[in-house]
């Protein structure tokens, strides 16, 4: 539950989408934003899926382009809380043949809670980056993460995922993420 590995772990992007962002503090969301891109470009460095999800697209817009343009255009469509309640979803992940889900995005205590919740019901390892989520309020994202840690999530920031990853210094991927990091 608190190990994961490169080989059956996968980032999960919760709907950081175009019209959640004005209702989020602005020096919040460009510090998850960076986080996420970070974590996008490590886990590409080392060949591990990224999913992105975006909640009812018609009413809050597509996901932001700064993401978009490190994970690609493709995404999961969803009109429930959780990303759960779209069965391509789990099958994505099932198929992906992962175990381990980090999950960032927005909101903390809605979305990314919900999902956190099912997917630890549904037998996943979940990982929730304290520093790679958001809510409008702070103090929602803080009830949103002790929630999730008491339903069984491992509540960690984006280094911490990162570096457990990796596992060793030395390598290609280090030496790749490690430019992220500075």
């Amino acid at each position: 539950m608190f190990r994961i590995s490169k080989e059956d772990t996968a980032l999960i992007v919760i709907d950081v989408q175009e019209k959640l962002i004005p209702a989020m503090d602005p020096k919040v969301y460009e510090r998850i934003r960076n986080n996420i891109i970070k974590l996008i470009k490590s886990f590409k460095i080392i060949g591990s899926p990224v999913l992105v999800t975006q909640q009812y697209t018609k009413g809050l817009g597509g996901t932001v382009k700064e993401i978009t343009e490190e994970a690609g255009e493709e995404f999961f469509e969803k009109v429930t809380f959780s990303c759960c309640g779209e069965k391509a979803f789990i099958e994505r992940l099932k198929n992906e043949g992962v175990k381990n889900l980090i999950l960032v995005g927005m909101e903390t205590h809605v979305c990314v809670l919900q999902t956190a919740v099912d997917l630890i019901e549904n037998g996943f390892n979940v990982h929730v980056v304290a520093d790679s989520v958001c809510s409008r309020a702070k103090f929602n994202w803080e009830i949103g993460l002790r929630f999730m840690e008491k339903a069984g999530a491992v509540v960690t920031v984006s280094e911490t995922v990162l570096f457990q990853l990796l596992g060793a210094a030395g390598t290609p991927e280090f030496k790749e993420v490690s430019k992220l990091i500075k």
